[in-house]
């Protein structure tokens, strides 16, 4: 599969970009690339802390300048945060250099896969089902706007993910 160009992961926290895409990448011989990491590495400080002292706008200027980088480089698997497309200008950058594919899943297993993980922000409220229903209403039309492709990873194993990507991305 080398060769393919840039494929990026889109998708709601907790849906399996990360996981996914470190198995495309090591099967694909591609670089694995996750944007939240990349912010964090760059700053030196994790996310909850940028959202703290930045809001969510500052970091998502922070997120956007990390994208604008990583789309110019060749051969990457890049996973992007859950609201990487809230800002027009991060659709169409991703559109415009690489293959997107939409990991989708049900609030309920987004819900499971997420429950005590305090390194999400958004999810630091009274009721996170809720808030993970906000966000499906308003990030799935994004996300499913810029994507190539939509793969629902509820319920089965990321390899098995993995080679329904490969699958499709060899047949077109």
């Amino acid at each position: 599969m080398k060769g393919l160009g840039n494929i990026f992961l889109v998708g709601l926290m907790g849906a399996g970009k990360t996981t996914v895409g470190k198995l495309l990448a090591r099967h694909s011989e591609l670089e694995f690339i996750d944007s939240d990491h990349e912010i964090e590495r760059r700053t030196g400080v994790k996310i909850p802390l940028i959202f703290e002292l930045e809001g969510e706008a500052g970091f998502r200027k922070r997120e956007s300048q990390v994208i604008r980088d990583l789309v110019g480089r060749t051969n990457v698997v890049l996973a992007t945060g859950g609201g990487a497309v809230l800002l027009p200008e991060n659709r169409e950058v991703l559109s415009r250099h690489g293959t997107v594919i939409y990991l989708c899943a049900s609030v309920n297993e987004l819900c499971h896969r997420t429950k005590g993980d305090r390194n999400r922000p958004l999810l630091q409220t009274e009721d996170p089902r809720a808030r993970f229903e906000a966000l499906y209403q308003q990030r799935d039309p994004l996300y499913r706007e810029i994507a190539d492709w939509v793969v629902d990873t509820g319920g089965q194993p990321a390899i098995n993910i993995v080679h329904q990507i490969e699958k499709h991305l060899n047949d077109t």
